[in-house]
């Protein structure tokens, strides 16, 4: 079919709101957002993330509060990630299978307050728990070992779900942690939790500020370039979410979200499973800064980006934006 002007007008769809609504491709709601909220100890603590403006680590309580707020906004899921008190962290990270760390007290008062409304999603990875700050164990050379990491990522996972998590979101780049996720998971009898896996998270420049958030950064010896993804590979990304689906993935995550559009979209179009875009805490502090500086309107910018990531191909996205977003959605 030949197409041509002035039979053909494009503009004609785009002259009033209503036929813009109309013919809209790519449709954002509140219910295609993850709130990303960190957890710390104390009571009635408030403790502003001084890297990214507008969060806040919040105790317990505020948590609770916060899940809350979600609910009212129509967001149908939280993402939990700890600053553990430095001396509960170890060079085993033992704390993160402790039945009664921040996490667990975390999800639990979530349960309490909201019940079913909600779905709560839980990190599994070492880094908040160890004082080297890696995500997983370290030889006698520094290198993370891959094996005996994954043995404490399945006491980690079962011990998030037995406090009541939704979704097990293992964020560690470990090979073969899915499968043994999933095979604990079932054998432990919790055939409904999903697994959310990080299949294609990149060792990126743009996680600074969620280190400071979770009291990681500083703390980290070298780097995470030998599990984290090189930003150069795409090809490698398929076959990272491949092996996950395989192992027993329900959805996976590309992570950061705006520099691997491509990466989205490529997972996308190959595999029939939900794909989410983490929009990290570099890319929220640069919308924060870009419209402080006057570069444009904060939540234009937002929005914009959000859209891109469904455009793209995402089921949704997580973004420490959630609540304004929710709220400019909402009307």
């Amino acid at each position: 079919m030949t197409r041509s002007y002035p039979n053909t007008r494009l503009r004609r769809t785009r002259a009033s709101g209503w036929s813009r609504a109309m013919h809209r491709e790519t449709v954002l709601t509140a219910a295609d957002l993850i709130w990303p909220i960190f957890v710390t100890g104390g009571k009635g603590v408030e403790d502003p993330v001084d890297s990214l403006p507008g969060v806040s680590r919040w105790s317990v309580d505020g948590i609770a509060a916060r899940a809350k707020e979600a609910v009212e906004l129509g967001i149908p899921c939280i993402a939990l990630f700890p600053n553990t008190q430095p001396d509960l962290r170890s060079e085993d990270g033992a704390e993160a299978y402790n039945p009664d760390n921040l996490m667990c007290r975390a999800i639990r008062a979530v349960r309490d307050a909201c019940g079913n409304d909600i779905g709560i999603l839980t990190d599994v990875a070492l880094d908040p728990y160890t004082t080297h700050g890696q995500d997983g164990l370290l030889n006698d050379a520094g290198y993370v070992e891959n094996d005996d990491t994954v043995a404490v990522l399945v006491d980690q996972a079962l011990n998030q779900a037995e406090a009541g998590a939704d979704i097990i979101a293992p964020s560690d780049m470990m090979d073969g942690r899915v499968k043994a996720i999933r095979m604990a998971l079932e054998m432990g009898g919790h055939h409904n939790i999903q697994i959310m896996s990080y299949a294609a998270k990149y060792a990126s420049a743009f996680y600074g500020p969620f280190r400071d958030a979770v009291g990681s950064g500083d703390r980290l010896v070298g780097d995470k370039k030998t599990y984290q993804m090189d930003p150069a590979n795409g090809s490698e990304a398929l076959a990272e979410v491949a092996l996950d689906i395989a192992e027993g993935a329900d959805s996976v995550m590309v992570k950061p979200g705006l520099a691997y559009l491509d990466i989205i979209w490529r997972v996308k179009e190959r595999f029939d499973v939900p794909v989410f875009a983490y929009q990290v805490s570099g890319e929220y502090a640069m919308i924060e800064a870009g419209a402080a500086a006057g570069v444009g309107d904060r939540d234009g910018l937002l929005m914009e980006k959000l859209i891109a990531f469904k455009r793209a191909g995402c089921s949704g996205v997580l973004t420490y934006h959630a609540p304004v977003a929710a709220r400019i959605l909402n009307g």
